[in-house]
């Protein structure tokens, strides 16, 4: 697993100025590698929100790469929302764009398997810890590992056994917005 520390080091943001990642090799050796910014200036109410470090599992240089785009969208889907997602991810294929969302069922979830379609690296913000047993929704946890091997990641502030809360979603999605040069919003309710 991945941990990104920022303001433990004395850096002002986790998306500002460095980032430092511990890269855990079986468990045992630990690796330090400091790295540049990833967006640039964080306004104020930004700095106060941003969180001291964050849990990565798979592909890290999606964090600098990039442009990012944020695919947001209800639960509850209808076809033509569907047709709409899947159409725009499709029009950026061959593009460096990579694709943001949550875990959710509904368009977060057909925004990260049309990315992976077409060929786009996708960053995944579940509202929840990283590890199987916490992953929400669980019907998603056999996805995780397609996301992994088509060079996308996870991406939590929660600890890796943290179960989602009505509160944790809002958490991630502050997150998703604030690395993405973008926000799509299909079918929101």
């Amino acid at each position: 697993s991945w941990l990104l520390e920022s303001n433990k080091l004395n850096v002002d943001s986790f998306i500002n100025l460095k980032i430092y990642i511990y890269i855990e090799s079986g468990g045992v050796n630990m690796e330090r590698i400091a790295l540049k910014s990833l967006t640039g200036p964080l306004n104020e109410t930004e700095e106060k929100s941003a969180p001291p470090f964050v849990y990565i599992e798979g592909n890290t240089n999606l964090m600098l790469d990039g442009p990012r785009v944020s695919i947001v969208g209800s639960r509850k889907f209808s076809l033509y929302g569907k047709e709409v997602c899947e159409k725009i991810i499709a029009g950026l294929k061959g593009y460096p764009i990579a694709i943001v969302s949550g875990f959710a069922m509904g368009i977060d979830t057909i925004a990260h398997k049309k990315a992976i379609e077409v060929g786009l690296k996708t960053l995944v913000f579940p509202g929840s810890g990283l590890s199987d047993e916490a992953m929400y929704p669980k019907t998603n946890v056999s996805f995780i590992k397609k996301v992994i091997e088509s060079g996308g990641c996870l991406i939590s502030e929660f600890e890796p056994d943290f179960k989602a809360t009505h509160w944790s979603f809002p958490m991630r999605n502050r997150l998703m917005a604030g690395i993405s040069k973008a926000v799509l919003i299909i079918e929101a309710e």
